[in-house]
Parts: C-alpha cells; sequence; structure tokens
C-alpha cells in the first residue's frame, strides 16, 4: 500500500480484508457500518441476537442518569449503547480476538465512581447546563474552574457568577453571536441542533509504513480526560506499550476526580512528565515520538503548534507515524479553534435534540457520551492503520463520532 491522500474517509485501510460477524443485531449491524467505510467486506451470522437497544442502554447503567431532575430512567432516542458494543465488536473483528470489555459498559464507566445523577438540562455531573437563547438552546460547559473567570468578558458585564446570572443574562440574546464570542474566548458553547451525518474519522497523508507492523507497538499519550486516554487504554489491550506525558504544573484534569476512575483508565501505563514551554521539554519529546508507533493527543492543532509541536510536519519526517488527534469538531478552520467536551459536543451532535423530539424537551442523555464513543472509535482507527501498515494523521472529532453514531445507529436498527 502506497497511499497519499486528503479524503475524508481511509476507506483503503482495510481493503481486501473479510470479517465475519457472529451475530445479527444492532451492535453487530453498526460493527459493519464501521468496518466497511474501512474498506472491509463485511458478512454477518444468523446465530442468536444479542440485546436489544433498550437492554444495552439499562445494561450500561445510564438510564439511572437520563431524564428531568429526580425522575431518572429515559432510553436514550438512539441505539448508542449497541453502537458503543458495536465499536467494540469491529476492534476484535480488527484484531482477531475477544476482548474483555463490552462498549456498554465503557460508555457508563464513570457512573460507578462519580456522584452523578439525573438532571434534565442539566449534565450528569453538573458542569454543562442547556440554556434558552432568545433563538434557540445552546449547552455551556463550565468543565474548567477558570472558565468562571471567562463569563464577564462572553457576556460583556460583572456579577455573572451563578448560572441564575447566566441564566437571566443570555434569554434575551441570539445565539450565534452567543457562539461567536464563546470560542473567540475558549469557551464550551455548543447549539443544540437536530442531528445530520458526519464521518467518524478524518485521515490525511497516508503513508505505507516500510514493514509490516508488530503486535508489540509503542504509543505516546499526551491526552488527558476520558477520550484518549480510553483509547490509549483499549490499544494497551491489544498489545501497545503506553507512555503517558503530563505536563508537571497542569497534570490531566481527571486527577481532580474520583481516584478511581483515573486508575481504570491508566493503570498499567508509564508515565513521565515534560513541559512543553521548555526547549528541553519539546526535545524529549520529539525525541520519544521518533521512536513510537503512536502519537494520541488531545489539543486544539493551534496550541501544539504553538508549543512547537507541528502534527503534519512529524507524520512527514517519520512515515508510519499514525497520529491520532482527538478535538472537539476537527482540525479544518474555524472548526479547530473551538473547546469541547462531552457533554456539550453531544448536543453539538444533536442528542438533545433527539431527547426534545422523543420527550417533549431537550434534555442531556447519558454522562458525556462523546467522550466514551470518541475513544472506542479512535482505537478502532489506530488499529487498523496497524493492520493495513499505514501511518498518517488520524482526526477523531468528539461531536463528529457521536453524530455518526447517532444517524448510523438509528439507520441500523
Amino acid at each position: 500500500m502506497n497511499v497519499a491522500t486528503d479524503h475524508i474517509l481511509p476507506g483503503q485501510l482495510l481493503a481486501g480484508a473479510r470479517f465475519d460477524l457472529p451475530r445479527d443485531d444492532v451492535a453487530a449491524r453498526y460493527a459493519r457500518v464501521l468496518l466497511s467505510a474501512l474498506g472491509a467486506e463485511v458478512q454477518l451470522g444468523a446465530q442468536a441476537r444479542g440485546l436489544s437497544p433498550s437492554q444495552a442502554w439499562r445494561d450500561s447503567g445510564l438510564d439511572a442518569v437520563t431524564g428531568p431532575s429526580g425522575e431518572a430512567g429515559l432510553e436514550c432516542p438512539a441505539p448508542l449503547a449497541s453502537c458503543a458494543d458495536g465499536a467494540m465488536l469491529a476492534i476484535e473483528a480488527v484484531q482477531a480476538r475477544t476482548l474483555p470489555w463490552q462498549g456498554r459498559r465503557l460508555l457508563g464507566m464513570r457512573r460507578c465512581s462519580h456522584p452523578l445523577r439525573a438532571g434534565g438540562r442539566v449534565s450528569a455531573n453538573g458542569s454543562c447546563r442547556l440554556l434558552a437563547t432568545a433563538d434557540g438552546d445552546i449547552a455551556l460547559n463550565l468543565a474548567r474552574p477558570e472558565d468562571w473567570q471567562l463569563l464577564p468578558a462572553w457576556l460583556e458585564c460583572e456579577g455573572v457568577d451563578s448560572w441564575s446570572a447566566v441564566t437571566s443574562r443570555v434569554v434575551t440574546r441570539r445565539r450565534a453571536e452567543l457562539l461567536e464570542r464563546a470560542r473567540w474566548i475558549g469557551l464550551a458553547v455548543a447549539p443544540s441542533v437536530a442531528p445530520s451525518a458526519h464521518p467518524w474519522v478524518h485521515a490525511t497523508q497516508l503513508t505505507a509504513e516500510p514493514a509490516k507492523a508488530s503486535a508489540r507497538f509503542k504509543v505516546i499519550d499526551l491526552s488527558a480526560l476520558w477520550a484518549g486516554p480510553l483509547c490509549s487504554f483499549l490499544l494497551a489491550g491489544c498489545g501497545a506499550e503506553v507512555l503517558r506525558v503530563e505536563h508537571p504544573q497542569r497534570p490531566d484534569g481527571a486527577r481532580l476526580g474520583p481516584a478511581a476512575f483515573f486508575d481504570s483508565l491508566n493503570a498499567g501505563k508509564a508515565t513521565c512528565a515534560l513541559d512543553l514551554a521548555t526547549r528541553e521539554g519539546r526535545d524529549t519529546l520529539l525525541t520519544l515520538i521518533t521512536e513510537a508507533d503512536v502519537v494520541i493527543e488531545g489539543s486544539r492543532p493551534r496550541a501544539l503548534r504553538q508549543l512547537g509541536v507541528d502534527a503534519e510536519a512529524l507524520v512527514r519526517q517519520h512515515p508510519g507515524l499514525c497520529w491520532l488527534s482527538i478535538t472537539g469538531y476537527g482540525r479544518g478552520a474555524p472548526e479547530a479553534d473551538w473547546v469541547a467536551f462531552g457533554d456539550d459536543a453531544a448536543v453539538a451532535a444533536g442528542l438533545s435534540e433527539l431527547m426534545r423530539a422523543r420527550y417533549g424537551e431537550a434534555l442531556f442523555c447519558g454522562d458525556a457520551l462523546a467522550d466514551p464513543l470518541t475513544g472506542m472509535h479512535a482505537a478502532l482507527a489506530v488499529l487498523a492503520a496497524r493492520r493495513a501498515g499505514c501511518g498518517g494523521l488520524f482526526s477523531v472529532p468528539l461531536r463528529d463520532v457521536t453524530a455518526h453514531a447517532i444517524t448510523a445507529g438509528l439507520n441500523v436498527l
């Protein structure tokens, strides 16, 4: 294989591969969608059916955090728990091995350690809210302590130090203006929109490796929170040697939450601290990258370039390197600079409007679903590239993965 392409989907990666999935249910049909998009031929069996979407959602435990405050128990209108199972089925097919994790359980894994609860228009973890504007709902996610300090600049007024103050000030403002200012300032704000189809992975600079990929491979993980660490967790389970890189003064934000969740994602990974604002830190990272097979990062491209880390240039310099970029909205302008987290990205993907269509009101669904969905899809992209002996730059955006799972999942029901 010798490919140089800017095509949105890396449809050549699994060309010629044939997979037989053991059952014909929603999970298996979604796995076929994913594998077919990568170029594989997939045959579905007719054995005993797996869990229904309703059963899979209940088994994820996320029904307990979905619904109006005090009225949990609503089902996700799209079969996202089944889609998560399907993503894991696709990974198992590519790896030709059974893995000990079910996608639906990974989707709800944070519920086991975090004090989550159904909040209706408040996310299960409390950091994100659906707010009414003059012409539609937006999701505002104040996931970082410093986000509160940005509110006066966003709303051009003082005294916005509570959710009630924010709510009263946005209700008369137009949504487009609020979105534009939030994105410029660096707040995670998303419009509540109807679902629309998006490709789940974008690939550029695809090149063949000079030798067949080995089962044991090295991963440098620069990401934080949930999606990227889940991806490297799954890669470690598939034979990768993972080195996590954290900033000594700005460690992974997941460390601020329950230790059990952080440990479940990162146990068994090596860790080092590098300050990329220093020449020594950057030089050390570049040395690590020369020895790596895969790099995972979850930063906005501009932020990394300002630190002297240019993904496109590094992929060109190291043929066979697989660079995985996890962003909110992709690497293209202007979306590349937009901030996103799991809950607001799911709203941008159409999930809250889907809840409105089913239940009569825009609501949050599950817990930051864009994060674990993206982590699983990202791992599939990397493993497909490794199987093909292919390097390149792979972009897996939170919004796009979730939108794909919603639309494709509804199509295979």
